[in-house]
């Protein structure tokens, strides 16, 4: 049985965790905090990164690894188109959302959401970035329903773990949601896959998380 390792705060661990269970398949979860020295957990994610998974096979990490190898080795139901165009373009989406909008706010995340500082300079930088990623962002998604088109995809899966974070972040920071004043109306979109079985249990299972470590 395939074991999901890391924590329910982390989007890129609910992203695989989204996979798992859209695709109905059995797992069991392990907490694992990030940036762990142990050398157990180093020998799976050298970076101590999270999430990685436990498998038959060996040890896998990077959400995308996991969740291609997933789309591999079980193909029903499909997370991604059968046409290689097709799949080319879901891809496309699902690295603007993690590299050109989630990993660009996440310099934001130590003052928006824990407590921190963030300089100035970063806040300028990143606002720059975001100003001009999130509209060629919107350039590729659909919304129709879906961010890749009329069906259900990978892409979905990242962006409904990632989007609000982009959201919550920028408004906590410059008093103003930047993906909504750049063109991106994610909440109706976020309502909708929100109504998914998958998304609910992702979403009490965080919550029940973290209302136990309070």
């Amino acid at each position: 049985m395939i074991a999901l390792c890391g924590i329910t705060l982390s989007n890129y661990y609910n992203k695989v965790k989204m996979v798992l269970l859209e695709k109905g398949l059995p797992f069991t979860e392990e907490r694992v905090s990030t940036g762990s020295k142990d050398e157990t957990v180093l020998a799976a994610t050298p970076l101590g990164k999270v999430p990685f998974i436990r498998t038959p096979q060996g040890t896998l990490c990077e959400s995308q690894v996991i969740a291609d190898w997933l789309e591999a080795t079980y193909p029903q139901p499909a997370l991604m188109p059968a046409d290689p165009f097709a799949a080319a373009k879901v891809r496309e989406i699902n690295t603007f959302i993690e590299l050109h909008l989630e990993l660009v706010v996440r310099d934001l995340y130590a003052e928006a959401f824990f407590g921190g500082k963030v300089s100035d300079g970063t806040k300028e930088r990143v606002r720059k970035k975001l100003e001009k990623n999130i509209p060629a962002f919107m350039r590729l998604a659909k919304f129709s329903p879906y961010v890749a088109g009329d069906t259900f995809t990978l892409a979905d899966c990242s962006a409904w773990v990632s989007l609000p974070l982009v959201s919550m972040a920028t408004k906590a920071i410059y008093g103003e949601d930047l993906p909504a004043a750049l063109g991106c109306d994610w909440k109706p979109y976020l309502k909708l896959i929100g109504e998914r079985p998958s998304a609910q249990k992702v979403t009490a299972d965080r919550k029940a998380d973290a209302a136990a470590r309070t």
